[in-house]
């Protein structure tokens, strides 16, 4: 199974955000790790998938809310959910670990609530210092802060490093790789 990082954020988008998204996707691909965004044409969603791109062989799932969301021309795998907003579910369930680019919309809110919820490690690319300690307060141990997308990806290897083997949790869709 391929290692799957979830790159969240707002469809209205700062542009340091659609920077860090750019950036967060180029280096996710080079990995070899897939990049799993809300895969719509605008935003955090569409500016992580344009940089997995430039990387060949990269790949890209777009998890959209309706048959009427026009998708991001650089989503590989497009999976039209007709669910809205509880899409954000299948994002989060889907993904190792989800990072958040800009923290200005409810649904990216809402993503890194449910993935502390899920018992998902997050990471919050350039985020302030009170939306840090607020899911912190919430997820503790799960949720981490970077600067920048590098820091971002440093975060993630340090696991990957660690724990070698992404080794499966039988019971759940868990891996012990991720404790940030």
């Amino acid at each position: 199974m391929r290692f799957i990082v979830g790159v969240m954020g707002p469809a209205k988008a700062k542009k340091k955000d659609l920077d860090h998204a750019r950036m967060l996707g180029e280096l996710i691909a080079r990995r070899g790790w897939v990049v799993l965004t809300g895969g719509r044409d605008v935003g955090v969603m569409d500016a992580a998938c344009e940089g997995a791109k430039r990387v060949g062989g990269s790949l890209t799932i777009g998890v959209l809310p309706t048959a009427k969301d026009k998708v991001s021309r650089h989503v590989d795998v497009p999976i039209i959910t007709e669910m809205g907003s509880g899409r954000n579910n299948i994002n989060v369930l889907t993904s190792h670990v989800v990072v958040a680019c800009g923290l200005t919309g409810s649904g990216t809110v809402s993503e890194v609530a449910l993935a502390v919820k899920a018992g998902r490690p997050v990471i919050l690319v350039d985020a302030s210092a009170a939306d840090v300690a607020f899911f912190r307060k919430l997820g503790k141990r799960l949720v981490a802060a970077a600067s920048s997308p590098e820091e971002a990806i440093a975060l993630i290897m340090r696991q990957v490093e660690g724990h070698r083997g992404h080794r499966r949790h039988a019971a759940s869709n868990e891996y012990d790789v991720l404790s940030i």
